[in-house]
């Protein structure tokens, strides 16, 4: 799939509870052609402490508003600066980058969705994607509490949603992989979000024989595989997360505990 070099305009800028925020972009031309899973590098230009593109999974894209979301949280500097970003400011994009989650066959029709953090954000375009080609997602959304569940309408839009906090303010109480509904029978399980928690739901569907796909949040300096600092290891030897993912089938991975 080619990537672009673009400036895209921002088309609104929607201040999240948690220190998240909702970035929409958009261009005078029709976007180009983006899957569920693939990221962004932004160049931040008004921050003289940030060096590199900041590496962002593309939340959603609304193509009939030509418009790509970011969902992002405020860590750092670079962050930082992006949420100050205003109607009308333009931001430079290379996109889209990695690889992506893959459809499920026809047989695999029930489907698991897990997400944690602001690793959700990939998990909302992937759901539009399989509503789109006549599947029905079911989603797991962890947080710490209440306050850190981000985008629960929109994911709704796409399918049903359970949550879990560690504090049981909202869901049921503990983590993803204490919820009930892991006791259904599911074909296929997608998930992003920590490491730690990615590792207990690959576990998990390996015990079941479930198939799983994980989208990996290594930290990525260049983005095309030159600088090395996102390798993973794999059964295939050591490999960038950037270009021969972020998304991996578990199979593939040598997990670290």
């Amino acid at each position: 799939m080619k990537k672009i070099i673009e400036d895209l305009v921002v088309s609104e800028n929607i201040p999240l509870k948690n220190n998240h925020f909702l970035l929409k972009l958009t261009q005078s031309e029709p976007l180009p052609s983006m899957m569920p899973g693939q990221f962004v590098q932004v160049k931040i230009d008004d921050t003289p402490s940030v060096f590199l593109r900041r590496t962002l999974s593309i939340n959603y894209v609304d193509y009939s508003k030509n418009e790509i979301w970011l969902l992002i949280q405020i860590v750092g500097d670079g962050t930082n600066s992006l949420s100050k970003y205003k109607t009308g400011d333009t931001l430079n994009l290379i996109f889209p980058l990695g690889n992506s989650f893959s459809m499920p066959t026809t047989t695999q029709s029930r489907l698991l969705l897990v997400g944690g953090g602001v690793g959700v954000a990939p998990l909302l375009f992937l759901g539009a994607e399989l509503v789109k080609n006549g599947f029905k997602p079911t989603f797991l959304i962890g947080a710490r509490n209440v306050d850190a569940l981000i985008e629960l309408q929109e994911f709704q839009r796409f399918g049903e949603v359970f949550v879990t906090t560690e504090d049981g303010s909202a869901g049921e109480k503990g983590f993803v992989t204490d919820h009930f509904i892991l006791k259904n029978s599911f074909d296929k399980i997608y998930t992003c979000g920590p490491t730690s928690m990615m590792q207990a739901i690959a576990r998990f569907a390996e015990i079941q024989s479930i198939e799983c796909e994980v989208s990996l949040e290594n930290k990525m300096a260049c983005g095309f595989g030159v600088c090395l600092c996102c390798v993973t290891q794999t059964h295939e030897g050591n490999q960038c997360v950037c270009t021969d993912g972020p998304v991996f089938n578990i199979k593939g991975l040598v997990w670290q505990s």
